[in-house]
């Protein structure tokens, strides 16, 4: 019995076309898993994060139609692949062409660089510096647009304005967006600890359900967190009250409590206490809103 088993086994392993494995290969074999974990880094940090979850759509949809035979599916497929790639060429140009840059003018590495150089979140000085300012401006009715980064890389709207690269204080943000003040107009985008630009300018929502009376400053907010995971942060120079916007949602008329609970949350050290206080604030707000 012992002899069939070894039998089968020396003629199993024998029929295996086991490869022959050189010191290069593994080299190789490094370099490609290098290379693909920093695109995928890169890819979660731009747009091109919502184009892979919809390619993901689009594969079910081709796998479910190839199981159940729907022909005129498969067809459409089949007919528009190419047209769709082109298609991506032309969507992601701006962020294409940012890399082929970065690949020519610095090292190699640098095109999967962090674009802030870090991960780490805005202190907790920071955020109080963020809700002081945000309030104080609100007394005097001074209108303002404080965009703070997430995951996804803000610095295609960073490159619209004027680079800044300050820390974040109170009397900072006060004094940019003080009336007719060269910086007041536009988007100050917070990086961190830093103020990395200022008059950045935003795209606008389009989103039909929004309020007739918002204007420009509260459709840029929202239109930026539509299509990134900022949160922004909106004063009203017409009445002076604070909105929030993340996700595509506007909350309007929080406080001072909310937005530290909110930065908070952003920031990710919230505790679990706070976080269901936060949950029903903003339950609250939203049923205002």
């Amino acid at each position: 019995m012992w002899d069939n088993i070894t039998d089968f086994f020396s003629k199993y392993f024998s029929s295996l076309l086991i490869p022959r494995i050189h010191p290069l290969d593994l080299v190789e074999i490094l370099l490609i898993a290098f290379v693909i974990y920093h695109l995928m880094k890169w890819i979660l940090r731009t747009r091109a994060w919502y184009l892979v979850k919809g390619l993901i759509v689009l594969v079910l949809v081709w796998a479910v139609a190839s199981i159940l035979r729907f022909n005129a599916i498969l067809w459409i497929f089949v007919n528009t692949i190419n047209v769709g790639i082109i298609a991506l060429f032309i969507i992601f140009q701006p962020e294409l062409r940012r890399a082929l840059e970065q690949l020519g003018s610095r090292r190699l590495f640098s095109l999967f660089a962090d674009p802030s150089g870090t991960h780490e979140r805005y202190s907790d000085e920071t955020r109080n510096e963020i809700v002081t300012g945000v309030f104080e401006m609100a007394k005097v009715k001074t209108g303002a647009l404080i965009c703070m980064e997430g995951v996804v890389s803000l610095e295609d709207y960073e490159r619209s304005g004027i680079k800044t690269d300050s820390i974040v204080s109170a009397a900072l943000l006060i004094n940019i967006f003080e009336k007719n003040t060269p910086l007041h107009d536009g988007a100050v985008i917070v990086r961190g600890n830093r103020a990395a630009a200022a008059t950045c300018i935003l795209p606008v929502s389009d989103n039909m359900r929004l309020s007739k009376d918002l204007g420009t400053r509260h459709r840029a907010g929202v239109g930026v967190s539509e299509v990134t995971d900022a949160l922004v942060i909106i004063v009203s120079e017409e009445n002076g009250k604070v909105s929030i916007a993340q996700k595509g949602q506007l909350i309007r008329g929080v406080d001072e409590e909310y937005l530290s609970n909110k930065l908070l949350e952003f920031q990710e050290k919230q505790t679990p206490t706070n976080r269901l206080r936060f949950r029903k604030e903003w339950k609250k707000h939203d049923k205002k809103a």
